[in-house]
């Protein structure tokens, strides 16, 4: 046998000492090791941003060919390499800077929620049993079968047979007086000692590809007693779910590594809010899972494989009711985890969430719904029929691929605005802190103001003929200054480059195709639009008017796009409180149509067009053209 050799790693600024194996990269046991450090391409050398401090000569592999890429000749000097780039050869300190942490970032948790009659599959009932005797010596079970039967009117009752185990112990700690726990009116999944009728929760979990959000729900009031949320710990091998599915690929294990994360990221939203609401675990009895189809997918450990191969097809759409113990998820071992149905393609359960939160299902006129993120889920329709489409829009939105890109953190810009005439760049931080880098709607801002200010034309590049001390140039790039060095966190300027306006104008013009590809399917124009409703958590922060401008939505009257934030985990919520409300996502699902919009023959053309700021073809985007005109005029 081979001797493995092992060194110690220690990860500052948190102080964490690590095992590692020779030859493993430090971006790898970071991640094994849960020390989280920035990545957008999953540890394969092409974002450049895994940037760690070295210290402890020769411990370390030598400097790589991607690395001289991506850091400067007097960052290397200063230590710095590249995690996923650098082989751990001997004992050393890393120390991972502030731009390279994943920080705790602003999730969005709340949602527009709908009434709904309250009518959970999960209900509790108090019994008091007539006690056994010599003339009397029925079996506990059948005679908690039969109280159930005559007081509630509960028929063909079942159970497993862990309840069976704990069933001699309750009844008579309890003095044969027992409260059982019925999922469906047919299951039977806990029994305790007395009457603990009121404690009774159910979950409401969405998973998105960069986020956790629970809520923890009173399933005898319906009312939300405490949220978790959480970064999704998948992030760590890669930041789109092409990666993951990449990643998967590779074998089985590396896909049980994939739900075993997940798993475990939903279990510390989980007990998060269980702290909060100082809820036991054990009390809760029910979850409902939403996420689009790939996170539908890595939750239950089934191969999303095919998901990414043409014809894009899932393994399984239809509802799911899989026991929590099987998952792994810390709630009660007998507990059932409820996932509603997948619409097709990437469309999953989480638009069925935004759709029956938004109610565009029961519309009387045309609306349009999109929950845009990594993965923008589009949905067009009213109570006559929906179609729906699936958007790769990257995760540009998510301040991946921009170069001082960060996510919604505390110190991430979130707003700019330039003056069109003097130029002078004004911006807001989250927090009011130092600016760290420029998060998902910073950028959305500062391209459509740049536009705005003529300092890009509509093709996206720079005005050669546009001078202001904000605009500079480096490498032969032109870029606009934000923030000076003097302002930020790092101590280094945040530009937006001609490189992140591409990216930008490559995400929006995503999004526009599944909203015009779907509108032309159904024959309808922007002024036939009722509402425009934007959901998910970036959605809820975006500038509707810059989004009109930058050409991300259709030209429609401000007044009409609405902002709904997580309609994905209220929509959970509602169906883990009401049965009936599940039976409606089955209706969805009949009356929506997916589209594939690889698979449209105008797709590449459209796709073309939107990537114009705002479109190449001006028409369809009155309100944006004449403000061109009126500028010109000036």
């Amino acid at each position: 046998m081979m001797l493995v050799k092992r060194v110690v790693l220690r990860f500052e600024p948190l102080g964490r000492r690590v095992k590692a194996r020779v030859g493993r990269t430090v971006f790898e046991v970071a991640r094994d090791s849960g020390v989280f450090v920035r990545s957008e391409c999953g540890g394969k050398g092409l974002c450049g941003k895994c940037r760690v401090i070295i210290r402890g000569e020769g411990s370390v592999s030598p400097v790589s060919r991607l690395e001289r890429k991506h850091l400067t000749r007097g960052e290397l000097k200063a230590g710095y390499r590249l995690a996923c780039q650098t082989e751990v050869l001997g004992d050393a300190t890393v120390f991972v800077p502030e731009e390279s942490r994943i920080e705790v970032r602003k999730i969005q948790v709340w949602g527009f929620e709908r009434r709904v009659t309250l009518e959970p599959a999960v209900k509790k009932f108090y019994v008091v049993l007539p006690k056994p005797c010599l003339s009397d010596v029925q079996a506990d079970w059948e005679r908690l079968v039969d109280q159930l039967r005559k007081k509630f009117g509960l028929k063909t009752l079942t159970t497993d047979v862990e309840v069976l185990e704990r069933l001699p112990r309750v009844v008579r700690r309890g003095e044969w007086a027992v409260t059982a726990t019925v999922w469906n009116a047919e299951k039977i999944v806990d029994v305790e000692a007395g009457d603990v009728s009121s404690e009774s929760y159910g979950l409401a979990v969405d998973v998105g590809t960069s986020k956790i959000v629970v809520y923890l729900v009173d399933l005898n009031s319906g009312d939300t007693v405490a949220v978790g949320a959480i970064e999704n710990p998948q992030i760590m091998y890669g930041e789109d779910v092409i990666s993951r599915i990449t990643f998967a690929f590779q074998d089985s294990r590396k896909l049980k590594s994939l739900q075993r994360i997940l798993v475990r990221g939903i279990n510390a939203a989980l007990e998060e809010a269980c702290k909060k609401a100082a809820v036991s675990r054990r009390n809760v009895y029910e979850a409902v899972f939403v996420g689009n189809t790939a996170m539908h997918h890595f939750f239950f450990g089934i191969d999303a494989t095919y998901l990414a191969v043409s014809p894009y097809t899932p393994a399984v759409s239809e509802a799911l009711n899989v026991k929590a113990e099987k998952i792994g998820l810390k709630i009660n071992p007998n507990a059932n985890i409820h996932a509603l149905p997948v619409l097709g393609g990437f469309v999953g359960p989480d638009a069925v969430a935004d759709i029956l939160s938004s109610r565009i299902h029961r519309a009387r006129k045309k609306q349009l719904l999109l929950d845009i993120g990594t993965n923008t889920e589009v949905v067009l329709g009213d109570r006559e029929g929906l179609v729906c489409c699936s958007c790769a829009s990257g995760p540009a939105f998510e301040g991946v691929h921009i170069k001082h890109g960060v996510k919604a953190v505390s110190g991430a810009i979130e707003k700019v605005r330039i003056n069109p005439s003097s130029l002078k760049v004004e911006y807001e931080t989250i927090g009011g802190e130092k600016p760290l880098g420029i998060c998902g709607t910073g950028i959305i801002d500062a391209v459509a103001e740049m536009f705005k200010a003529r300092i890009i034309d509509e093709y996206g590049r720079f005005n050669k003929n546009v001078k202001a001390p904000c605009i500079k140039e480096e490498n032969g790039e032109k870029q606009l200054v934000i923030a000076g060095k003097d302002e930020t966190v790092t101590g280094k300027e945040i530009v937006v480059t001609q490189a992140d306006v591409n990216e930008i104008q490559l995400a929006k013009a995503a999004v526009y195709t599944g909203c015009a590809i779907l509108m032309k399917k159904e024959n309808v124009h922007p002024e036939d639009l009722d509402q425009v409703f934007i959901a998910g958590a970036f959605g809820s922060h975006i500038n509707s008017e810059n989004a009109v401008f930058l050409g991300l939505v259709p030209d429609v009257p401000l007044r009409k796009i609405k902002f709904l934030g997580n309609t994905a985990v209220t929509g959970a919520k509602a169906a883990l409180i009401s049965t009936k409300i599940r039976r409606e996502a089955e209706e969805i699902v009949k009356k929506t149509r997916y589209v594939e919009l690889g698979a449209q023959p105008e797709f590449q053309s459209e796709f073309s067009k939107a990537l114009s700021i705002p479109h190449r073809d001006l028409a369809r985007f009155p309100t944006v053209k004449k403000w061109m005109e009126d500028f010109k005029q000036c």
